[in-house]
């Protein structure tokens, strides 16, 4: 396993990071594993030196945090991993279940603890962010949480990138604890994060955990494009893969990576992966599976290294997209 720092936190986290989505209760989707056959999942990663661990408590609707929080109880060390969640999609249709109140995210993060069956999360991330809700209450709410010590450090996912400079800069003017990661979508169908976001986080130190960073399975080479939903179980009830990637260059792109695949005898996952890990931006991707084979494909991106030309092949598709994945 290769290793590097969490941004500025001086904390050690593993180049991949296991996605815990899949993980839970299928009654929640179809797809999803269940505790004992999630368990092998949790067993493997570990086995390979993954210590970076992503989830919740929405997946699952807090199941997934509790096969989760039991699994790296049973298999690991818990000094020595990374545990993070997220809060601010509804757990429920009841008032002041979800959101970024100081009432929600501190409850939420309280109910995620006991869930999890740990006294203290490492990172705490919001989902998204929450226009209805000042944005330096959000903050203060999770400073309070950083103090309190129930949170380590903090996070967000996906949104504007002048949100987050603003996020950053009350911060720093309050005194109230920083966001030390952002999470998101970022992979060869979407590179619009380049622009702005990218090159924020690389100033400001900030580590980038990219979520879907194989396209929700399109870069794996299973799927002829978004449309296509016989390949796997998740796509045949993934509408969301189709509101990500319907651009006329994806096909283009995926056909790059199948390309570059053949040559190298490598597969398809690996060397979207590999191209991934050889952003320099880039802290860990957070890779799904529900096969112990995306597992192995996953770990041997990491022996991977794409020559400067292989790379101009993979990036050379890309046309500009809309913005995708903020909602």
């Amino acid at each position: 396993m290769k290793y590097t720092t969490l941004g500025r936190t001086g904390v050690t986290v593993s180049r991949l990071c296991l996605g815990c989505m899949s993980y839970g209760t299928p009654s929640w989707r179809p797809w999803v594993l269940d505790e004992k056959a999630a368990q092998p999942f949790f067993r493997r990663a570990l086995e390979a030196g993954i210590n970076f661990f992503d989830t919740a408590d929405m997946y699952s609707l807090g199941v997934s945090e509790e096969v989760t929080g039991r699994a790296l109880r049973e298999f690991g060390r818990m000094e020595e991993i990374v545990l993070a969640t997220k809060v601010n999609f509804p757990m429920s249709s009841g008032p002041n279940m979800g959101g970024l109140s100081r009432k929600h995210i501190v409850q939420g993060c309280e109910a995620s603890l006991k869930r999890l069956g740990v006294d203290t999360i490492d990172l705490y991330q919001i989902h998204r962010f929450d226009a209805g809700v000042p944005l330096d209450a959000t903050l203060a709410a999770l400073d309070l949480l950083v103090k309190q010590g129930k949170v380590r450090f903090i996070g967000a996912s996906s949104g504007p990138a002048f949100r987050f400079a603003k996020a950053l800069a009350l911060s720093d003017a309050k005194g109230f604890a920083r966001f030390a990661s952002m999470q998101n979508h970022y992979n060869l169908l979407y590179r619009e994060e380049e622009r702005e976001m990218l090159p924020q986080c690389a100033e400001e130190g900030i580590a980038v955990i990219p979520w879907s960073p194989l396209a929700r399975g399109l870069l794996a080479g299973t799927r002829k494009n978004a449309a296509d939903k016989a390949a796997t179980p998740r796509a045949e009830t993934d509408d969301y893969t189709r509101n990500l990637y319907d651009h006329p260059s994806d096909d283009d792109v995926i056909e790059a990576v199948r390309t570059v695949a053949a040559a190298r005898g490598t597969p398809p996952a690996a060397v979207a992966l590999a191209w991934l890990l050889s952003r320099p931006a880039v802290t860990a991707p957070i890779v799904g599976a529900t096969k112990l084979a995306h597992l192995e494909t996953a770990l041997s991106a990491l022996d991977v290294t794409l020559t400067n030309e292989e790379i101009r092949t993979l990036e050379a598709p890309y046309r500009p997209h809309a913005v995708r994945g903020f909602k």
